[in-house]
């Protein structure tokens, strides 16, 4: 306790500076939780009280700025806690001190000198869950204050007893660097002089029953060490010169339904490896990967999770440093170059989030003050036992807050142009999972998580408000309604929801043998059955080539030629079908084993002309899918589909209709068996010249080159109810696009 009621005059007593013993002796032992209140200047009449702590230190000086003596402080009982009467001076006066310890000295600041972080309005917003720039004032900024610099410090911990920052540069002594409670937000904050970008720290906690918990790396860290050290780095928001200006204003909306959408899936740690299986930093991805995506002609990347995680086998699904690109290619700033590297390419950068659950690494989130903090209480709706995860507690304003924050932080900082969000189901069912007596039902006495689903509409909306050109896509995997309806609509507000049905029942098609798909004839047509009930992606993601599920090449039934054949004749289906497109990396040159996040994908397999004719078709794909408005622009619109031959299930051929808004059709006829149909007769809907415009069996790709060169004029025979027809050579194990001639 201070004593601030002695004056210092002519004939009056001498100011007693010490301390209560109980204060000092919590502050030795590091269990003050108020350090400001003993540590630090304190102005009483006549002068100033300086206490300040230094363990190991034999003495201890009070100096100017300058470097001149001003009073040399008094030892206390407790080593290292020093104090002293400073006459005639005011409370906001700088000051340096000087420490001896032996034959040794030095300077350093007082940080007890210094004031408060967090602003009123901060504090209001902080309080009030609403803090959207919550990471401009949480984690660790480099910063200056009063002239000295150093670091500003702040972290949400509101049931601890005591917080501090420990590191190299106070030997990782919690005692030292106590920080200052803000009681209104349960945040704590301390600037630090003298350290800046580099070093590494992280908090020291004491729960509120006393015990010191284990150490913790800062939540709204912007980067951490690489893994397996889990400290975090002090670094600030993202320092980089953007380049991307002209792609950012350009008039493209990819909320847009009406937009090509072709993505391309990346794990950056397993795309390509350097020498001796190594990490290619963000600065060799910058060089490699955009001009490879660009080449493709995929118009989006998506990127699995690039924040921080512990477990590299996660593949990024476990993160704790949310705000922390990974280390494991570099810094921020490399990320940031990756990231404008695409944008100056034309690509946009998705992002996969992740905020449905979190590790229990116990330098994590769990217990982050000794009490569940960011994880909800109640393990029937705070753990994932599948997964050994924690779940977020979606109700509490402040772990909402921090979640819609992050989302921001990376289309804010990173210049990400959507988010993907990550296991959307798994949040939006209580009973995910789970059996009977494992979950309790919501107040309505349903299975649906409220809380989890006002989370991800706040999401959204907050999305659309701050940056109104980005995209948010869901990884729902039920029939949960509305997903991607606005939320003034009733919906969860995503732009767009993956297609997990429709995946599921073509690959299952496809892995039938030719001869048995015959009775499997309804999985490729029932997707349209509700093909406009969401804005779809169709995806053909990561989930699919892991797990002993095989490659999507191996999936493929019959000998090598066949194998290939059926893959380019389901891309083909794929691209031409209503939705938007996702492959994941490797797919797109038909890698032969399953996906292994260890090692590069098998880039030596385009040495082989199958392998190029799979790559050169998804190229071609991209590119006519892009150019041909009837394959993208009604793709959310039941107007800009027709079915023509769905019922020919004994030949296992599938054909159908995409139209533009002008009403210009292109045919698309897909041959599911190894047998070429000759003469086979389509119904279309207008007279003139088809012209076959891409053919998954072309030589260039590597098929049998069996088609229809030139092109086929329509005859006025009425086929498949309508008034034209053209008579078609169906290629084995194919897909075909034909348009009309102009």
């Amino acid at each position: 306790m201070t004593m601030t009621n002695l004056r210092a005059g002519a004939g009056a007593a001498p100011i007693d500076h010490r301390m209560i013993p109980e204060a000092a002796a919590a502050i030795a032992n590091g269990q003050h939780g108020d350090p400001f209140a003993v540590l630090g200047p304190h102005a009483v009449d006549g002068g100033v009280i300086v206490r300040v702590f230094r363990p190991g230190a034999d003495s201890a000086t009070v100096i100017e700025p300058s470097g001149s003596t001003v009073a040399e402080l008094e030892s206390t009982e407790q080593d290292g806690l020093f104090s002293g009467f400073l006459p005639g001076r005011a409370g906001g006066q700088p000051y340096r001190l000087r420490y001896t310890h032996g034959a040794d000295s030095w300077e350093e600041e007082d940080t007890y000198r210094f004031g408060t972080l967090l602003g009123e309005q901060d504090v209001y917003f902080l309080a009030e869950g609403n803090h959207y720039r919550l990471y401009e004032r949480l984690g660790a900024h480099p910063t200056t204050m009063d002239g000295v610099a150093g670091t500003a410090f702040a972290v949400w911990a509101p049931n601890a007893r005591r917080v501090s920052v420990v590191g190299n540069f106070n030997s990782w002594d919690g005692r030292r660097h106590a920080m200052r409670q803000r009681h209104e937000t349960g945040m704590w904050e301390l600037f630090v002089p003298g350290i800046g970008r580099g070093e590494v720290y992280k908090y020291e906690l004491i729960g509120r029953d006393g015990n010191v918990l284990p150490l913790k790396a800062d939540p709204v860290g912007f980067r951490q060490e690489m893994a397996p050290s889990t400290a975090s780095i002090v670094d600030g928001l993202v320092q980089h010169e953007w380049q991307d200006a002209e792609f950012r204003s350009h008039p493209t909306d990819w909320q847009d339904r009406e937009k090509p959408i072709s993505i391309y899936e990346v794990h950056l740690g397993s795309w390509m490896r350097g020498d001796g299986n190594a990490f290619l930093d963000y600065d060799d991805l910058a060089r490699e990967l955009v001009p490879y995506v660009r080449d493709m002609g995929f118009t989006h990347v998506e990127l699995l999770p690039v924040s921080e995680h512990p477990f590299y086998g996660s593949w990024g699904y476990q993160p704790i440093g949310l705000f922390a690109p990974t280390a494991r290619h570099g810094t921020p700033e490399g990320f940031a170059r990756l990231v404008d590297a695409f944008h100056q390419a034309g690509i946009g950068v998705l992002l996969d989030w992740v905020p449905g659950h979190f590790p229990t690494d116990v330098h994590g989130l769990g217990l982050f003050d000794g009490t569940p903090l960011y994880e909800h209480p109640d393990p029937k709706r705070g753990f994932h036992k599948d997964w050994n995860t924690l779940i977020y507690d979606y109700g509490r304003r402040e772990v909402e807050n921090f979640l819609v924050a992050n989302g921001l932080y990376w289309l804010d900082q990173f210049h990400i142009d959507g988010l993907r969000v990550d296991a959307v189901a798994s949040m939006l069912y209580l009973d995910y999972s789970r059996e009977h007596g494992e979950w309790e039902p919501n107040i309505y006495g349903g299975r649906e998580n409220l809380e989890a689903m006002a989370f991800l509409k706040d999401t959204n909306e907050r999305v659309g408000e701050y940056y109104p050109k980005a995209t948010t896509h869901a990884e729902e995997s039920t029939a949960f309604p509305d997903v991607s309806r606005p939320t003034s609509a009733g919906g969860l507000g995503f732009h767009f929801k993956w297609n997990m049905g429709w995946m599921h029942d073509t690959l299952h098609y496809m892995q039938e043998d030719p001869i048995n798909r015959r009775y499997h004839h309804h999985h490729m047509t029932f997707g349209m059955v509700y093909a406009y009930s969401e804005n779809f992606v169709l995806p053909l993601s990561h989930d699919e080539v892991v797990y002993g599920k095989g490659s999507l090449l191996g999936k493929m039934p019959g000998d090598q030629w066949q194998k290939f054949a059926n893959l380019r004749a389901y891309f083909g289906f794929m691209w031409n079908h209503p939705g938007k497109k996702l492959i994941f990396m490797g797919g797109e040159f038909g890698q032969v084993g399953e996906w292994n996040h260890d090692h590069s994908l098998d880039w030596h397999l385009l040495d082989q002309p199958e392998h190029k004719g799979v790559q050169r078709l998804v190229r071609d794909l991209n590119t006519m899918y892009r150019e041909i408005p009837a394959l993208h622009e009604l793709d959310c619109d039941p107007a800009g589909f027709e079915w023509v031959d769905t019922a020919n299930v004994e030949q296992s051929v599938i054909a159908f209709l995409r139209k533009d808004k002008q009403g210009r059709n292109v045919l698309i006829v897909s041959n599911f068996t190894p047998v070429p149909r000759h003469d086979y007769a389509i119904g279309v809907p207008q007279g003139g010249r088809w012209i076959e415009r891409l053919n998954t069996d072309a030589e260039i790709y590597g098929g049998s080159n069996v088609g229809n060169l030139g092109g086929k004029e329509a005859s006025e025979h009425s086929v498949h109810g309508r008034p034209f027809s053209i008579s078609l050579t169906l290629p084995p194990l194919a897909t075909i696009v034909l348009v009309q001639e102009d």
